[in-house]
């Protein structure tokens, strides 16, 4: 008779841990497929393969129109917001000059009463009189922030009386973003790429898309490998290249261009919304199991 282990032990009260694991509790991880990934060769505002593709300095791609359109909308959002905070520091100047000159209505209207005599005078004997100059029992002396408060209260249970919340403008930042990287970006930084398409006739004819290979090596170009590209002149190349040869010696393989170190440019591996952009291709999953269902349920994913 074979001896029983706990991973065929089912007539206990309570799961065991291999139990467990087979309703699908604890991290699932998965490798993402290609369908996950960006290609190299997609732009990344519109994920279609790019037409007249810009890059900028930190290497992300971008089709000419979509990063062009994108600046003038961050420009034309930057104009709007300007505009409400001018119009805001108007509004705040003039409510300021408001209360200066009703303070000063005040004090002229109090030195006028005073000069004038216009207090009430009681002669009633029986009238009572605070040491304040009110009258009755209960009376109190409220001050000018009381009274201010008083006559501007308003009561969240009224419809008509419920206060608003004051909203503040504050003064945009002048410079345009990268949607990519999310740092500062102008328009003159950008520089356009040229990729060698590959003209090989039988790959044409099997392969409906167009495939790209490194003019130097004439290795096809894919996510797997590290791309550079020249900011002087806009070829790129594979990493192995651009650091065996261009960086020795200063000259574009291409069109003999003069380059320094400076000018190389790494080309960033793209992911979508839900591949993190990097080279972190791995999905994880926290499932707990339900109570009393027995089934694995999805817990959100933790950055790690």
């Amino acid at each position: 008779m074979p001896q029983r282990h706990s991973k065929n032990n089912n007539d206990l009260a309570f799961f065991t841990y291999d139990e467990k694991r087979k309703l699908g509790y604890g991290t699932q991880k998965e490798r993402l497929g290609r369908d996950s990934i960006k290609p190299f060769d997609a732009c990344c505002l519109c994920l279609k393969p790019f037409i007249d593709p810009m890059c900028c300095r930190k290497g992300h791609v971008y089709c000419k129109e979509c990063i062009l359109e994108c600046l003038l909308a961050q420009k034309k959002d930057i104009q709007r917001k300007l505009a409400a905070h001018a119009n805001q520091q108007k509004q705040d100047k003039e409510e300021e000059e408001e209360k200066l000159m009703l303070q000063k209505a005040r004090e002229l209207d109090a030195f006028d009463q005073q000069n004038h005599g216009a207090l009430p005078q009681y002669n009633d004997k029986n009238y009572n009189r605070d040491k304040n100059g009110f009258h009755g029992a209960n009376s109190v002396k409220a001050t000018s922030y009381e009274e201010e408060a008083l006559r501007t209260m308003k009561a969240f249970w009224l419809p008509s009386a419920t206060p608003e919340a004051v909203i503040k403008v504050d003064a945009p930042s002048m410079s345009t973003i990268c949607p990519e990287g999310k740092e500062k970006l102008k328009m003159k930084t950008l520089f356009p790429i040229y990729l060698t398409e590959d003209s090989n006739e039988e790959k044409k004819l099997t392969s409906l898309d167009k495939t790209y290979i490194c003019p130097s090596c004439k290795v096809t170009l894919t996510n797997t490998l590290s791309l550079v590209a020249l900011s002087s002149c806009g070829h790129v190349f594979c990493k192995k290249c651009a650091e065996k040869f261009m960086v020795v010696d200063k000259v574009c393989l291409v069109c003999n261009r003069v380059c320094k170190e400076r000018t190389l440019v790494h080309l960033e591996k793209g992911g979508t919304g839900f591949a993190g952009h990097g080279d972190h291709l791995e999905a994880k999953d926290y499932k707990h199991l339900g109570s009393g269902s027995g089934l694995g349920l999805v817990r959100p994913a933790m950055k790690t």
